[in-house]
């Protein structure tokens, strides 16, 4: 027998498996292929405080090793998610975040009040790279002041766990994560996406109506690795580590390099049960390696 339990300051998860937002739906679209409730979380989509359209098409684009996407937070806004998504999903015997989105910092504020007062959702997941609409359009995650800013908002009306989810567009991460553990984030996720293009050479037209977009998949796992482990060495509030995660090898590599639990994204669209093999592999490989607690895994890299 091996403990997967983890605990994220305070908030127990029984494995440090959990899916990453936007790429799990509200966990209901995956019933059909796994258990949700064997899972250590689930991050449901990004929702904003009003119905947001998302971008216009195309808004996905296949990279080596990757994908692109703009999909603009499409959602219908945290009232929606209160009266019709929650009473569907607040069964899961798992722990639910809820992914929160802004343009400004009283969107973000007002956003968290209401999900502050649903029993069952334990913490939600500040995303601040969204433009800062008051700020010229620059995201609240890439300049410090602001992140700091919207994250201690946040924090005096959000009870429960607040996790910050980190922009990888900076130039140097753990000013970021050092400023929002400062005012009071309960732990934080890295990396979002990094901002990425591509060009249909054929029509000369970019492959995204946006033009750019978040690049995700095996292709940003090297950056991610090393941001994880640059901001576990300079923080002390968990890390969960996402970017690229494919197998369980790859998960034990996020958290090798100091992160307490991991979020699968884009690997759900290859193989929706790609979260329950990862859970199993980390299990084999602590029977292979006579490790008894998962814990023993966070930050073990050896460096000689």
């Amino acid at each position: 027998m091996v403990n997967l339990g983890i605990d994220l300051n305070g908030l127990s998860l029984k494995n440090p498996v959990m899916t990453a937002s936007g790429t799990f739906g509200f966990g209901e679209e995956y019933e059909d292929f796994i258990n949700i409730d064997d899972l250590g979380g689930i991050v449901v989509k990004g929702t904003t405080l009003h119905h947001r359209e998302g971008n216009p098409y195309p808004r996905m684009a296949e990279t080596p090793s990757g994908m692109l996407n703009a999909v603009g937070l499409q959602n219908k806004g945290v009232d929606y998610f209160i009266s019709d998504i929650y009473p569907r999903i607040k069964h899961y015997k798992t722990g639910i975040f809820v992914n929160v989105s802004g343009s400004t910092i009283e969107d973000y504020i007002a956003t968290a009040e209401k999900i502050n007062e649903l029993e069952h959702i334990p913490g939600i997941e500040l995303n601040i790279s969204c433009p800062n609409v008051k700020e010229g359009g620059m995201a609240f995650g890439v300049h410090c002041p602001s992140a700091v800013a919207v994250t201690e908002a946040v924090r005096k009306v959000y009870k429960k766990h607040l996790m910050v989810k980190l922009s990888p567009n900076v130039t140097d991460v753990t000013e970021i994560a050092k400023g929002v553990e400062g005012v009071g984030a309960d732990s934080v996720s890295l990396i979002n996406t990094l901002l990425g293009m591509a060009i249909n050479v054929e029509k000369r037209k970019p492959a995204l109506s946006t033009i750019t977009g978040g690049l995700s998949g095996p292709c940003v796992k090297p950056v991610a690795v090393r941001m994880v482990w640059q901001v576990f060495n300079a923080v002390k509030i968990p890390i969960v580590g996402m970017g690229g995660i494919m197998n369980a090898y790859d998960a034990i590599e996020f958290m090798l390099a100091g992160a307490t639990a991991v979020q699968i994204g884009t690997a759900n669209f290859i193989d929706p049960t790609v979260t329950i093999k990862v859970i199993d592999g980390i299990k084999d490989y602590m029977t292979r390696h006579n490790i008894s607690d998962v814990n023993e895994l966070i930050g073990g890299m050896i460096i000689e």
